[in-house]
């Protein structure tokens, strides 16, 4: 078995690359059992989650030392598989295999992770307001 740590950052990024696309940023089916149906957990996860992620990638800094990179990377990653949205998960696992790629890799890494956290807080933002009503 081949742990993440020991592959090649750059075939892990290939693999994020052809890794089919996600059209739901956030699984509900997971979400739901995760909370066990709970609305109010749900609510309180996914706030969670949209607030945090925001402060998990301004701490990736493509000048960060290893170490930071990869707490950072590793904590966005449990925070996403927590509430189903896999795409930011599997981008964080791989932005953690990526601690010593080069200043251009990271800031690639960095630009994919917005996007995919972006789309989760848009669909985060409208489900809170479906949840409220």
């Amino acid at each position: 078995m081949t742990l993440l740590s020991e592959k090649n950052p750059v075939d892990v990024v290939e693999s994020v690359e052809a890794a089919p696309s996600r059209s739901i940023p956030i699984d509900l089916d997971h979400l739901h059992q995760y909370t066990l149906g709970d609305r109010n957990l749900e609510r309180e996860l996914l706030t969670l989650f949209r607030d945090q992620a925001k402060i998990y990638l301004n701490k990736m800094d493509p000048d960060c030392d290893v170490q930071s990179w990869v707490d950072t990377a590793h904590t966005l990653k449990g925070s996403a598989k927590g509430v189903g949205a896999w795409q930011v998960a599997h981008l964080a696992e791989t932005a953690e295999a990526m601690a010593t790629v080069d200043y251009r890799q990271r800031q690639d890494m960095i630009h994919k992770l917005e996007l995919a956290v972006m789309q989760a807080k848009r669909f985060i933002d409208c489900r809170l307001l479906d949840c409220a009503s």
